[in-house]
């Protein structure tokens, strides 16, 4: 049998070694989190251009039958 140091040891190396490769599978998942976040944010900015773009219309519409409305009949 081993001595208890020497076990105690190559698990500690064997632990490192794990959390190494834990350390860097986290990297790589929170680059890939980041980069869909960017394009979430990227998506999200056309949309609300767009919505600004249709309500304006909507809003320039609303704006002359509501000056239509506030005319005095003839």
């Amino acid at each position: 049998m081993s001595e208890p140091e020497n076990h105690t040891l190559r698990v500690l190396v064997e632990f490192r070694n794990e959390f190494r490769e834990f350390k860097a599978e986290i990297v790589r998942e929170l680059a890939e989190i980041k980069a869909v976040v960017a394009n979430l944010t990227q998506s999200l900015a056309g949309e609300m251009a767009a919505n600004r773009y249709i309500n304006g219309g909507v809003d320039r519409r609303l704006a002359d039958i509501e000056r239509r409305l506030s005319e005095p009949s003839r």
